[in-house]
C-alpha cells in the first residue's frame, strides 16, 4: 500500500483543434490516449477526488501502490468526446469538475471559452463512472467575492448538479487554483468534503482535504515530461517559471481585495 504524495492531474480541454482561449491548456486526443496508456502500463490505480478524501481520511495506509487522480475542470465537450472511450477502455476513474453556467442547457450564462458538454453528455460520463464534482457556476476568482457571492457560486452550482445527477457533489475545485481560509470554509460549509487546488506538486494527506495539489497537463506535456510528473521527479523544476509568476500575481490580486474591502465598507 502507498503512503507516500499522490499525483493528480488536471486536464481542462481534450480537442483536435481547440481555439486560441483553450490551446494552452487543451490536449490532443492522441496524446491523451498515449498517456493513459502510460499510466496503464506502469500500474497505475486511479482514484476520483471523493475516493482519495475518503481514504486519506481514514488511513493513508488503505491506497493502492501506484494512486493517481485524472481531473478535468470546466466541463469542454471532448472530455465526452475523446477522453471517455479511453478511460472506459481502461476502465479509469476520473474526475469532472464542472461550471454549471457555461454548461449547455437551461443554465447557461454565456461566456464559456470553447464548446461544452450538455447534460446528458454529463449524465453519461456519470454513469461510465466518472465523478461529477463542482467547479463555481460562473468561474470567478472566488478569493475576490463578498460572502453572499461566494456562497451563491457555491451552492448554485451544487444545487444544479444535484438537480441534473440526482445527488449532490461531495468535491470541488476551485476556478484559476484560487482559495483562502475564508474561501475553503464556505466550500466545507456548503457539503463539500474535499476541495482541489493548483500548486503544481503533488498530494499529501498533510495538506488537508480542501488544499490538495495538483499538477497541469497541458497540450506542450511531452511524454518524457509527463511521467516525471506522475512519478513526481523534478516536478518543481517543471513548473518553476508557473510558481514565479504566481507569487508575483499574487500580491497584485491581495492588494486587488483589499482595495474591494476597503470600498465596500465605505458604502
Amino acid at each position: 500500500m502507498s503512503t507516500g504524495p499522490v499525483p493528480i492531474l488536471m486536464y481542462h480541454s481534450v480537442a483536435r483543434a481547440p481555439n486560441a482561449a483553450t490551446h494552452e491548456l487543451s490536449v490532443s486526443p492522441d496524446a491523451f490516449e498515449r498517456q493513459m496508456d502510460m499510466l496503464a502500463e506502469r500500474g497505475f490505480t486511479p482514484l476520483t477526488a471523493a475516493q482519495l478524501g475518503a481514504l486519506w481520511r481514514i488511513s493513508c495506509w488503505s491506497l493502492p501502490e501506484r494512486p493517481v487522480l485524472i481531473t478535468f475542470d470546466d466541463g469542454y465537450e471532448g472530455v465526452h468526446r475523446y477522453a471517455l472511450p479511453v478511460l472506459t477502455g481502461h476502465g479509469f476513474a476520473s474526475t469532472l469538475f464542472l461550471t454549471t453556467g457555461w454548461l449547455r442547457g437551461e443554465y447557461d450564462t454565456g461566456g464559456a471559452p470553447d464548446r461544452m458538454l450538455d447534460w446528458d453528455q454529463v449524465r453519461e460520463l456519470a454513469a461510465a463512472g466518472a465523478e461529477i464534482g463542482g467547479h463555481s457556476h460562473t468561474h470567478p476568482e472566488l478569493d475576490q467575492l463578498a460572502d453572499d457571492e461566494l456562497r451563491f457560486e457555491l451552492r448554485r452550482c451544487r444545487d444544479i448538479i444535484a438537480d441534473q445527477l440526482g445527488t449532490r457533489p461531495t468535491s470541488f475545485a476551485y476556478p484559476y487554483g484560487y482559495s483562502s481560509r475564508r474561501v475553503r470554509e464556505l466550500v466545507r460549509e456548503a457539503g463539500f468534503g474535499q476541495a482541489l487546488a493548483v500548486g503544481n506538486s503533488l498530494a499529501c494527506r498533510t495538506q488537508g482535504p480542501y488544499a490538495l495539489r495538483r499538477v497541469t497537463v497541458r497540450r506542450t506535456t511531452g511524454a518524457e515530461e509527463f511521467e516525471r510528473l506522475v512519478t513526481g521527479r523534478a516536478v518543481g523544476l517543471n513548473f518553476a517559471r508557473d510558481r514565479a509568476l504566481t507569487k508575483g500575481y499574487a500580491v497584485v490580486r491581495r492588494a486587488r481585495q483589499i482595495r474591494r474591502k476597503a470600498t465596500r465598507s465605505s458604502v
